[in-house]
């Protein structure tokens, strides 16, 4: 049957009903949606009805692969070697592309990153680039292609022809309450990922008070799912779950996790941050067959930042994309924040939690962050945390500093931030950072 055959009304019908629509049903949905056929409200009611039912497996996958077609698949056949990707399911702090893209890009693994700007309290990549004086992530195709293949990665913003019916289906999510939906953010999610033209991917998926799910059982779900779309594209797919309770690192905020970013890729990374960054890029090395298995591409990962060629890889993919590198090289080189404020522990004791949302939103208040896709966002403004969770703390001693260039922002900033910090008695105990595997066989625990 040919799509122009299709009721809308009836399909919507069928679903409100938990039915299974077909692949060409999907289709004709997103296909008359994207070239404005189809209005608002009947998406919206598709939605909804997809939202409270549900989509299987194969609604899933069909509805990826309407998005994915409805503009440009990028062909990088030409480029040499397996094509591998990561993608973050978004946390405070997360600057693990940063990192992790140098290390696997210095063994010959392509690394064509196609990243999004951070929207609420969770920051974006294309924001941490842009706060490197004149990097630019707005490139040409051909330029894009130029990059990936002179330095083996690249990191660029999504273009308007790249997935266009997700981008008109988010914004419609983002105002009729249908966000949440696991098929549907594996269907935005995997659509992006696999117009980028890769082979393989990596994913990293978040739980914790400051991930977009909270709960490890819900991000279980949409690890499963995303990666059963991605086997069903015949794309190597791997995902881990990784916990958001508290802030990744110590630096949150574009620039100041710019900073933490080199620091880590000169050997001076964060506990967390690195056992994070080894796992994500030694896999990323093995799907991109310069390692005989995941463990031997973790060794890898550690040996690129050992000698340097990481960092060096940084530096000129810096200058490619017409950075600045003498700050990157030299923190005393950059434009702070005007202000600069301290937050101090209320009691004696140890820090028994650190609410990763709401300091988010402390960093979001401070001017790291948007609230509406139009705000901008201030570069140097962000939060250093001096003390994490099982810390000992005296009453007074500074909890973590506040960077700002608006000073009336500055007292609900801290605000937030004194209440997501918990001081207790008792030394809590040591959460696992990596807790599961998903790959083509299933979940399990690490």
């Amino acid at each position: 049957m040919g799509s122009e055959n299709f009721n809308a009304v009836s399909l919507i019908r069928k679903k409100r009903d938990r039915q299974t629509l077909t692949d060409q049903e999907i289709a004709f949905l997103v296909d008359r949606y994207t070239n404005g056929k189809l209005s608002d409200y009947q998406m919206s009611a598709f939605l909804m009805a997809a939202f409270l039912n549900g989509l299987n497996e194969q609604e899933a996958a069909a509805l990826t692969h309407s998005m994915l077609h409805s503009g440009k698949v990028l062909d990088l056949s030409d480029i040499p070697g397996k094509k591998v990707d990561k993608h973050s399911t978004g946390g405070v702090g997360d600057k693990l592309s940063l990192i992790l893209a140098p290390i696997v890009a210095s063994y010959g693994v392509p690394v064509p990153m196609i990243s999004g700007r951070g929207l609420g309290h969770t920051g974006g990549t294309l924001d941490k680039l842009e706060s490197i004086p004149g990097f630019t992530v707005d490139i040409t195709l051909d330029r894009y292609r130029s990059i990936l293949k002179a330095h083996h990665m690249v990191m660029a913003g999504q273009t308007s022809d790249i997935a266009p019916a997700d981008k008109k289906l988010y914004a419609l999510r983002d105002v009729t309450a249908t966000v949440e939906s696991i098929p549907l953010i594996a269907g935005s999610i995997m659509s992006k990922k696999l117009a980028e033209g890769i082979d393989a991917l990596v994913l990293d998926v978040k739980f914790g008070s400051g991930a977009f799910m909270n709960t490890q059982e819900d991000a279980l779900k949409l690890a499963e799912t995303l990666v059963a779309i991605g086997e069903k594209f015949e794309k190597e797919t791997i995902a881990y779950l990784t916990n958001m309770e508290q802030p990744l690192g110590y630096k949150i905020g574009n620039w100041l996790e710019v900073e933490e970013s080199m620091e880590a890729l000169q050997g001076n990374g964060p506990d967390d941050v690195m056992e994070v960054t080894h796992r994500l890029a030694g896999t990323m090395i093995y799907l991109g067959d310069k390692a005989d298995s995941m463990e031997e591409g973790i060794e890898k990962s550690k040996e690129a930042v050992d000698n340097g060629q990481a960092f060096e890889r940084w530096l000129k993919l810096t200058e490619a994309q017409d950075g600045e590198t003498e700050c990157l090289q030299d923190f005393d080189k950059y434009d702070y924040a005007r202000h600069q404020i301290d937050v101090k522990a209320s009691s004696d004791g140890y820090i028994n939690s650190m609410d990763a949302y709401k300091i988010g939103m402390a960093s979001l208040e401070l001017g790291a962050g948007r609230k509406t896709k139009e705000d901008g966002v201030d570069h140097a403004a962000g939060i250093i945390l001096k003390k994490k969770t099982r810390d000992a703390v005296k009453k007074g001693e500074t909890i973590a500093t506040c960077f700002t260039n608006k000073e009336h922002t500055i007292t609900i900033a801290e605000q937030l931030f004194s209440e997501a910090v918990e001081i207790g008695s008792d030394k809590p105990m040591a959460g696992q950072m990596i807790t599961h595997i998903v790959d083509k066989n299933g979940p399990r625990l690490l």
